[in-house]
């Protein structure tokens, strides 16, 4: 039954492409979903930390709620950079 799978293949490379298989990948697809060239340079680091420091895995296809605890983060590290500097985190905000 082959032919009601399709050519595995070229499906898990659209989903490597993609937002990830099924309803929650096509949401967050359509909703806006991140890949690596979308973060800035502070949001790369987080993914860095969560993945290899914290251990919870890649962080290249994030759901939305995943990137929705990034933001949370990167903007509590701008807020205690300018309170604590009087300036303006130096990565930019999206």
């Amino acid at each position: 039954m082959n032919f009601l799978r399709g050519n595995q293949s070229q499906d898990e490379g659209e989903k490597k492409q993609s937002g990830g298989g099924g309803l929650v990948g096509k949401v967050t697809d359509t909703l806006g979903g991140t890949t690596e060239s979308k973060e800035d340079p502070l949001d790369k680091g987080i993914d860095f930390v969560q993945q290899n420091v914290l251990h919870q895995g890649p962080q290249d296809n994030e759901s939305m709620i995943e990137q929705a605890k990034d933001k949370q983060i990167a903007d509590a590290i701008r807020r205690g950079y300018k309170s604590g500097t009087g300036k303006e985190f130096p990565i930019g905000d999206k």
